[in-house]
């Protein structure tokens, strides 16, 4: 599960900054990070897909989106057990009462 969060992370942040880095052209010297290059890339992109290059930002921004909520799904899925029980100490302790006990509690008793 680490390794899925990071092969999403990585890519998602990379990108993230670098359409940042270039559209507000903050170069620091490199021509990747130049708005020429942030333009080039969209207007090939666009050729390539057949649409105009400035609708393709929120394309992305909706598969972004689109994939984070698979992966935040998936990550939920698999700790389901910890989350509910987690839930259940939280609305025990809003409304007073003692939180019933887990059953790898009772497991253990003599």
């Amino acid at each position: 599960m680490k390794w899925l969060l990071i092969c999403w992370a990585g890519p998602v942040s990379f990108l993230g900054a670098w359409y940042y880095l270039s559209y507000y052209d903050m170069s620091f010297g490199i021509f990747m990070l130049t708005r020429q290059m942030h333009d080039l890339v969209f207007d090939i992109y666009g050729k390539i897909l057949g649409i105009p290059p400035e609708t393709i930002p929120p394309l992305v921004a909706r598969a972004i989106a689109f994939d984070s909520v698979l992966v935040f799904a998936i990550f939920g899925f698999r700790r389901r057990a910890a989350i509910t029980e987690w839930w259940r100490r939280r609305q025990a302790s809003r409304s007073g009462k003692v939180a019933l006990p887990s059953a790898d509690s009772l497991s253990n008793a003599p």
